[in-house]
């Protein structure tokens, strides 16, 4: 794994914000929200008009996904750790995972875990697999895919592929940018 930054590339936007800011970080929290505007969110408003270009899809996996929220969550749970983006992983696991049923085995073994890991069902399993494929090698092996489809329709399983790669490419961004983490958020195991 590289050095990651330890403070902030690009610093995240401070309040006031201009009213165009304001309403799009609005929009990329949930409806009344007490928590402020993520860093994340703080950080790619410094280039508007990305950022916009950008929720549609962040918001439609979160919102209207055609896999169940808590297999989406394993997806984006390892896709995150296995990128080693603590940020995201630790927002979501106090956003989505818990509040989904995740345990704290399963919430662990999505950092310290293989597929094998007994936190995990045979279907939870696939799910690691398939992350873990995507990770390693860019694409999805023949017998996996063929375990995946056996479960999943192709509606999901091109869902199952997109959010992986999507928690990827923010997991990319998050360490090149060294965006800190929120006071608030999950530590990865072991962390203080």
């Amino acid at each position: 794994m590289t050095d990651l930054a330890t403070t902030p590339r690009i610093a995240p936007i401070e309040p006031p914000y201009k009213p165009a800011i304001e309403a799009m970080l609005a929009k990329w929290m949930p409806p009344g929200s007490p928590i402020a505007p993520l860093a994340l969110f703080r950080t790619l408003a410094v280039n508007e008009e990305l950022m916009a270009r950008m929720r549609p899809l962040g918001a439609g996996i979160l919102a209207h996904g055609r896999i169940d929220p808590k297999e989406r969550e394993i997806v984006i749970l390892r896709a995150c750790a296995r990128a080693g983006a603590e940020y995201e992983w630790g927002v979501h696991v106090m956003v989505y995972g818990k509040p989904l049923g995740l345990t704290e085995e399963q919430i662990a073994a999505t950092v310290t875990g293989g597929a094998e890991d007994p936190a995990w069902s045979e279907s939870d399993r696939l799910l690691v697999r398939l992350v873990d494929e995507l990770h390693e090698t860019c694409t999805v092996s023949t017998p996996l895919w063929s375990e995946l489809a056996g479960r999943y329709s192709e509606q999901q399983m091109l869902e199952l592929v997109i959010v992986a790669g999507w928690y990827r490419l923010l997991s990319g961004v998050i360490n090149a940018l060294g965006i800190q983490l929120e006071p608030w958020a999950a530590r990865f195991p072991g962390q203080p």
